[in-house]
């Protein structure tokens, strides 16, 4: 099993927010929604390898700052074209003021 990765504070990252995280060679996008609700994803759009860090977040939806394709950052599921694979989604929590991810 995976261990549980601190990402940054829980206080970094604005309700309904988006933040990069680079994690051994790999670029993250940690969304937190309300509250302590927070989620994970690989960093890039599947559609180009664009930093969805840079995107627009609502509603529990990412959209890529440069063709607008939209995914859910719950499932990773892509909902807008160009977007058309699905983003990897990892397990995310808060704990003690951190965000903590599992990158599996």
């Amino acid at each position: 099993m995976t261990d549980w990765i601190d990402a940054c504070g829980l206080e970094d990252i604005e309700e309904e927010s988006v933040r990069r995280f680079d994690h051994a060679g790999r670029s993250f996008a940690i969304y937190r929604m309300t509250g302590e609700e927070v989620f994970c994803s690989d960093g890039h759009c599947t559609h180009e390898a664009v930093h969805l860090s840079e995107g627009l977040l609502m509603d529990y939806e990412i959209e890529c700052p440069k063709h607008s394709g939209v995914f859910d950052v719950r499932t990773g599921e892509a909902r807008r074209l160009p977007a058309c694979v699905n983003l990897r989604t990892y397990e995310a929590r808060a704990e003690d003021g951190r965000i903590k991810v599992r990158l599996a």
